[in-house]
């Protein structure tokens, strides 16, 4: 590959070739897909982006994205020895406008990084999950990122005020300049956010704050069934405005436990879990609250429940949930993200459900989910006995009927992680024919070289 140009226009310090780097770099958290770059490159501005494009295009060099790798469906690896272009290095919080309360970053910038520098400002980042300490903002927008919050504050695409973009054919867009009200055609900021780095790259961003939530406290039910959650849910949500409202298993809950060493929560077991998070704002709120907790009882919808009396309680009971992710890693997890309407999670759930324990006895599924915006996290774990070969064929046959049951039900394969490469097989199911084809048209516009993270989402040629 003809790196010396590249070289002589970024400079030896912005490129490395070395096997750490490809391994580090090269891919995100996708387990079971193997990384091949040819080389990472770190540019520090966004004419160095201009300048990776431009030498992509002449040299005939696919490029891939690379924000924090913390991704799940493989949009940030690099398979086929492209240049993996890591924004690791812009990294810089630019402008804080008081009066517009807005932010001006770099793609690099952490997410925690920006949540804490909104908290100095007496303000609220509201877009969160467990990787707040590794995502970054870029990777976050490009593929439209969720998390806990989304109930109350939408998804990250909310937050985006203007975004700066060099396209496929190294082109600087400014779209949307912060403007709340811009009727001018076109939104082609929407269009960026959630494309996976597939039309362009993300250079800076303007995002908007909020006031911050007051006095955030959370609930921890247990629940002996499905049934009772949806029930639990819907009690709260037409009272009280949640910020909230989490699912997990008690299988789950013992894997978390026996993995940080924290003591049982509640004196009563049960199969499924909740977490409730709210602004007590008022009085009112917090007897309204009480109130919807001792019906649910008195109905049997839970057995068990407590409150977070404290900031480090509410963060102990929030790590139930947030902790999952890491205490299963040691079993090879094969993760599906989906989702369904919400009134349809306890049908959709109990079916899968079924299915996995009937035709496939031998695996432990770990289920969690976002149940106030229909979204289910789906964790099966590899057997002990089972090769990591036979365990990912095994898995993408539960594929094929989970996604069959998706498009049944009218949801979606990815709700927040993407489509990357891992979802690409069965785009099908939840876009239509003509959706694609459109999708790969405007690929076409904004990319005619096909360099842009390509092979993600869809395959150009089909």
């Amino acid at each position: 590959m003809e790196l010396q140009s590249l070289t002589q226009t970024l400079g030896s310090e912005k490129i490395r070739t070395d096997k750490e780097s490809f391994q580090n770099y090269g891919k995100d958290w996708t387990k079971h897909i193997s990384a091949n770059p040819s080389a990472i490159v770190f540019p520090t501005s966004t004419q160095d982006v201009v300048n990776i494009v431009q030498w992509a295009r002449k040299n005939k060099v696919a490029l891939v994205p690379s924000g924090g790798r913390t991704g799940l469906s493989g949009a940030a690896i690099a398979t086929h020895g492209e240049v993996v272009v890591s924004f690791e290095k812009m990294n810089k919080i630019l402008e804080f406008n008081e009066f517009d309360q807005t932010v001006r970053l770099e793609p690099g910038v952490i997410t925690e990084t920006l949540q804490n520098y909104a908290k100095e400002k007496g303000l609220l980042f509201p877009v969160d999950f467990a990787s707040r300490g590794s995502s970054q903002i870029g990777g976050n927008i490009a593929t439209n990122a969720g998390g806990i919050n989304v109930i109350r504050y939408g998804l990250t695409r909310n937050w985006v005020s203007s975004l700066e973009v060099v396209t496929g054919e190294g082109k600087v867009l400014h779209l949307n300049n912060s403007l709340i009200k811009n009727a001018s055609g076109y939104d082609l900021r929407h269009l960026f956010i959630g494309s996976e780095g597939t039309l362009g790259f993300i250079t800076q961003a303007e995002v908007h704050l909020s006031r911050p939530t007051q006095n955030p406290t959370v609930f921890l039910f247990a629940v002996p069934e499905l049934s009772g959650v949806m029930k639990i849910y819907h009690s709260f949500k037409k009272q009280i405005p949640l910020l909230a409202f989490e699912m997990f298993t008690d299988v789950a809950m013992g894997y978390v436990l026996k993995h940080t060493g924290l003591k049982p929560p509640l004196s009563e077991e049960a199969p499924y879990y909740v977490i409730v998070e709210l602004e007590n704002d008022s009085e009112n709120t917090m007897e309204t609250a009480m109130a919807i907790f001792e019906s649910s009882m008195e109905q049997g919808w839970l057995t068990d429940g407590t409150i977070s009396q404290s900031a480090q309680q509410a963060k102990d009971i929030w790590r139930l949930r947030e902790d999952i992710t890491e205490a299963t890693s040691p079993w090879e997890p094969y993760k599906n993200d989906v989702s369904v309407r919400i009134s349809k999670v306890p049908e959709f759930l109990t079916e899968v459900d079924q299915v996995l324990k009937t035709e496939y006895p031998a695996f432990e599924t770990v289920w969690f989910g976002h149940i106030g915006d229909g979204n289910l996290h789906i964790n099966i774990l590899k057997p002990q006995n089972m090769t990591s070969a036979e365990f990912i064929e095994n898995c993408h046959k539960v594929d094929e009927i989970l996604f069959e049951k998706i498009e049944r039900f009218g949801g979606s394969v990815s709700a927040e992680h993407g489509v990357g490469l891992t979802k690409k097989p069965y785009l099908h199911h939840t876009r239509s024919h003509e959706e694609i084809a459109y999708m790969k048209a405007i690929k076409a516009v904004f990319d005619p070289d096909f360099i842009m993270n390509p092979g993600k989402i869809f395959d150009e040629s089909n």
